[in-house]
């Protein structure tokens, strides 16, 4: 049976479920799931639904265009996606490659349906000798402060030619540019480490063990031009103590940051993740 995700975002006023509902419905709709949330503090209103066509009674083409006046008439954001019809991710990575292996894992079994576009690393294919990539594009793409222009212009070039959905940072240790994180607004997603307090520049987690922290964590966000301050989509954490070694605190962050990009990702996905200013909404499974 053909599903599909619809989402949407709008000021919240009287009438939009009910508008929604009996739309699907007059079309041949079913709905399936539903979850939505008001925020009282924005004044905003978001919804995913997903629904499906029982006896093939659903007109597509018909919905989507009635669906197109009622976000007019209440000024929504909105989609509608085919389930089936799988977004197509692109990968970028740098000598860390626990994120890159986990999610190409998961995209094997399934667990994050999607087409993976090109893996694109600032480091030669050799340093990946021991990952199959089992046919996905590998693109070598270094950078260096002068030339970080023309890099980020053929990033965009292969975003544009591959018709890449969305871009993900799985451990890519470049700062992106206002120009490039503009492009790709609300379509990438960045892992990385949080502590309290913050550590940044190199070696993160020996800093972490020298002021002597007692959580370590990592948070998955959209890209924005502010660095590592973009919308929050998920974040972990674990305990440690004094007894944990540097060398500790880095397997145990590899291990956080894996499980939270993948979250995140499947997630993103689903439609599950909606922009609300400086924050999401995630419609969590």
């Amino acid at each position: 049976m053909i599903q599909y995700v619809y989402t949407l975002a709008c000021d919240n006023r009287p009438g939009i479920v009910a508008a929604v509902s009996t739309c699907i419905f007059e079309h041949g709709g079913n709905v399936r799931e539903s979850q939505q949330f008001d925020d009282i503090e924005s004044g905003r209103f978001f919804a995913r639904i997903v629904l499906d066509h029982p006896k093939n009674r659903l007109d597509v083409d018909r919905l989507r265009a009635a669906l197109g006046v009622i976000a007019e008439r209440f000024g929504m954001t909105w989609s509608l996606r085919d389930i089936a019809k799988l977004h197509r991710v692109m990968l970028l990575v740098s000598r860390s490659d626990h994120c890159l292996t986990d999610i190409l894992y998961r995209w094997r079994i399934k667990e994050l349906p999607m087409e993976i576009s090109a893996v694109v690393s600032n480091h030669p294919r050799e340093i990946y000798q021991h990952i199959d990539f089992d046919g996905i594009p590998f693109h070598h793409l270094p950078v260096t402060r002068e030339t970080k222009a023309e890099q980020e212009a053929a990033i965009w070039r292969l975003v544009q030619e591959t018709g890449t959905d969305f871009v993900i940072l799985a451990r890519y240790m470049q700062v992106l540019s206002d120009d490039l994180a503009a492009k790709l607004a609300g379509r990438c997603i960045n892992i990385h480490h949080s502590f309290l307090p913050g550590f940044k520049g190199a070696r993160p987690y020996h800093q972490a063990h020298q002021r002597g922290v007692k959580l370590i964590g990592a948070t998955a966000h959209f890209v924005t031009a502010a660095l590592d301050e973009g919308p929050i989509i998920e974040q972990d954490v674990e305990r440690i103590s004094h007894a944990n070694s540097p060398e500790d605190l880095v397997r145990q962050g590899r291990d956080i940051e894996r499980r939270v990009l993948a979250r995140a990702l499947r997630w993103h996905l689903a439609g599950r993740v909606l922009i609300n200013g400086t924050r999401t909404v995630v419609f969590r499974d």
